[in-house]
């Protein structure tokens, strides 16, 4: 099996993790059941290696302008400890990949998916101007996510700082069982929790803490594959699958971090233009009848017609019925318009639904 280690690897081994080859890594796909990794995460705890991602430190006196005009979120709003969600574009306004930003006292940190790592590199590297650094941190970072409702009390146990005052999408730099480590609270789950950056070399020492930490609370580590079902509830977009350079930030529904009227920056002229013009397709979250699971790349239909395509597909483990997300054209889109899926030669009824399809009871 080809790809890179985590420094984590030897332990999801020798918790009988089924390991796959992704973005480069070989990580763990599952432990024991996707379905009860999922559903320990979303009524109790379980933590994620997520080190395959990609970390940029920005450097400089000009890094905030030069990531105003990189990204599509204002960069200029962070306050210091803050995150924001945001994405890169091509000039035709093609989403290059989503990410996040973090802003520090004297730098930036940019989270980018892992197998876009050297693509987005290359692609800041292209618009740097002025006194800007940019260093691809990623090999030194080992990324853990702990996620569900008894999450930040279990890091909470494992640190002297006060988590209460952490909100979402703030961050704090800290010890956690005596290592240092970036606090985040953030997720790709739905769910409460912290995402924590911590050097390989503190990786193991770590996650045995908090494993030993959640004892309590049965905590369980989880792999990719719940990972996916629970972002997919939801409706949280995957690159590859629901936004790539093909869609732009509109019809994918992330208008809200595409923020136009902050002054330039890449894809921008793209952007007033598609607005001005309207959309034609629009990403939706759907239900599908029955036991069928909709996959990506399956076509749908109204009547005739052929309407979009799934973008992603899974049967949810929480709400027992299977849903995706889909690009239909815009006249199809609103909630409660019925349309059929092919699957392997069958159709299927399908229904547009609110999203997201999950919603945190607590």
């Amino acid at each position: 099996m080809e790809g890179a280690k985590t420094a984590l690897y030897e332990q999801h081994v020798a918790l009988g993790a089924k390991m796959v080859p992704f973005a480069g890594y070989i990580m763990p796909i599952q432990y024991h059941s996707i379905n009860a990794e999922h559903q320990k995460v979303r009524e109790s705890v379980g933590m994620f290696d997520v080190s395959h991602m990609g970390e940029f430190m920005v450097k400089g006196n000009d890094a905030a302008d030069f990531l105003n005009m990189a990204t599509v979120n204002n960069v200029q709003k962070l306050k210091v400890h803050q995150a924001q969600y945001s994405a890169m574009l091509r000039e035709d306004a093609g989403i290059v990949d989503d990410l996040l930003v973090y802003r520090f006292e004297d730098h930036f940190m940019v989270v980018v998916n892992a197998a876009n790592r050297q693509k987005d590199f290359e692609h800041l590297s292209a618009q740097i101007q002025g006194d800007v650094e940019l260093i691809d941190e990623s090999d030194n970072f080992t990324l853990l996510a702990i996620q569900g409702r008894f999450a930040p009390g279990i890091v909470q146990s494992l640190t002297d700082m006060d988590l209460d005052q952490v909100r979402y999408y703030w961050f704090e730099e800290g010890l956690i069982s005596g290592h240092p480590a970036i606090i985040s609270r953030t997720g790709y789950t739905g769910e409460d929790g912290f995402e924590l950056y911590i050097s390989n070399e503190n990786a193991i020492p770590v996650w045995n803490a908090i494993l030993e930490a959640g004892k309590a609370h049965d905590i369980e580590p989880v792999g990719l594959g719940a990972r996916d079902t629970l972002r997919l509830e939801m409706k949280f977009a995957l690159y590859g699958n629901d936004i790539d350079e093909t869609t732009n930030p509109i019809e994918a529904g992330l208008g809200w971090i595409t923020k136009s009227a902050k002054g330039d920056f890449l894809g921008r002229d793209r952007i007033l233009e598609i607005k001005e013009k309207g959309i034609t397709r629009k990403l939706i979250g759907f239900e599908i009848d029955g036991k069928a699971i909709p996959r990506h790349g399956y076509d749908c239909h109204q009547g005739d017609d052929v309407i979009g395509h799934v973008t992603s597909g899974c049967w949810s483990p929480s709400l027992d019925r299977g849903i995706g997300m889909a690009y239909l054209a815009k006249e199809f889109t609103p909630v409660g318009t019925r349309f059929e899926i092919d699957i392997r030669g069958k159709r299927v009824g399908a229904e547009v639904e609110d999203t997201p399809f999950y919603k945190r009871p607590y």
